[in-house]
């Protein structure tokens, strides 16, 4: 079933990036040129870059060497840039499209229309194909930079429920969705770690999809997050990205540098007498992927006293309706990315009630991080990435 699901998305998305290329071709190589030869060429390139963008993974899993790893993110980026380009060039369409309502009706009235001669259309069509262009290199240069740029830090006030006054301004700081791989690395992370020390968290929570490959090739990079200091440590629960590069050794290596991995479990965060519940659970999508393991919230808060404070490390935002119910004060999420490149930053939207920031149900609170990298196309576009600062409130 897994093998199937796969399958029917790859078919999927392949013949979504089919369609949009056809429509590049349509809109922005046939305007340029009236020679058959251009057209062919045109057509040729983009039937290339759709075989590449469609392959990408596939070559970076299975061909080794860094050359493969380049010119997957080659593709990725032509995503990004061909994704604007083609909605640069449908809005010049619609643009086009109220041109020709407004002159039928003035025709319909009477009134004269002004003709326009072949050649002017055509220099009018490839004008609007350079402008469209422009826009595009513009919006994924400036979503490259943002991906790859320093990220955010966003500081938030919860109130938990139970919380003892001792622990009144109590902070965590939470990173997400990291995705150390091919693209970032050694000197990412290490950036990332100073500026989280920069906030002296009083606990680090790491809030899954760490890692794109398997401790063999990635633990040495890894282990830079040994250098994160905070008063009670730092803690992990794992996303669905750990389950493709190898869950149980990624978490058998984080717990040997220092990390607390919570899989299904608990444990007392402060002093006796100031305390608060930490949870943390595997990735909700685990099992239903085929993979040993899974989310179970029961075998976490097994044990726990519900008139506890609890603050709840889990991947996905999912299940936080339950989560509420059972009275835990906060769940700290990732995994959506916040959508990462308009116009998913709104379709996520139709998937995840809270697909970033802060959401509250009864006396309950979810934080969804817009992560701290990327994955997949380098560019981030409406939603920069972040590091969280929760201060919790008595």
């Amino acid at each position: 079933m897994r093998a199937l699901s796969y399958v029917v998305f790859f078919v999927a998305v392949a013949a979504v990036t089919g369609l949009g290329h056809l429509y590049l071709y349509r809109r922005g190589v046939l305007p340029l040129t009236r020679s058959r030869r251009g057209r062919r060429a045109g057509l040729a390139v983009l039937g290339v870059l759709w075989l590449g963008l469609t392959f990408a993974r596939i070559l970076t899993f299975n061909v080794p060497g860094r050359l493969a790893t380049v010119a997957a993110v080659c593709f990725w980026v032509w995503f990004g840039l061909a994704l604007y380009l083609g909605l640069a060039l449908f809005a010049a369409q619609l643009g086009g499209g109220a041109v020709w309502l407004w002159r039928t009706l003035r025709r319909a009235t009477g009134a004269p229309s002004p003709r326009v001669d072949e050649e002017r259309r055509l220099f009018l069509a490839r004008s609007v194909v350079g402008a469209a262009g422009m826009v595009s290199l513009g919006t994924s240069g400036f979503g490259v930079y943002r991906a790859l740029g320093p990220p955010q830090v966003t500081e938030v006030a919860v109130k938990i429920p139970h919380l003892p006054k001792a622990l009144d301004g109590f902070s965590i700081v939470q990173i997400s969705d990291l995705h150390i791989g091919d693209i970032l690395g050694q000197g990412f992370l290490a950036d990332t770690v100073a500026r989280c020390n920069a906030l002296k968290p009083d606990l680090m929570a790491i809030t899954g999809d760490l890692v794109d490959a398997s401790v063999a090739e990635l633990g040495a990079t890894i282990a830079t997050l040994q250098g994160l200091r905070s008063r009670h440590g730092s803690f992990f629960c794992t996303g669905n990205h750990e389950y493709y590069a190898g869950a149980d050794a990624w978490c058998e290596a984080l717990s040997r540098m220092g990390i607390t991995v919570l899989r299904n479990r608990a444990v007392t965060v402060g002093e006796p007498g100031a305390s608060f519940d930490l949870l943390g659970v595997d990735d909700w999508g685990a099992r239903g992927r085929g993979f040993k393991g899974g989310y179970d919230l029961e075998a976490a808060r097994r044990g726990l006293d519900p008139a506890r404070a609890s603050v709840l490390l889990a991947h996905q935002p999912a299940n936080f309706d339950v989560v509420a119910r059972q009275g835990v004060g906060l769940q700290l999420s990732g995994h959506t990315h916040g959508g990462q490149m308009f116009p998913f930053t709104e379709l996520v939207k139709l998937r995840w009630r809270c697909a970033r920031g802060q959401h509250a149900l009864g006396d309950s609170t979810l934080y969804v991080s817009r992560g701290t990298g990327f994955w997949g196309v380098p560019m981030r576009v409406d939603s920069p990435p972040e590091i969280v600062k929760v201060v919790l409130v008595a």
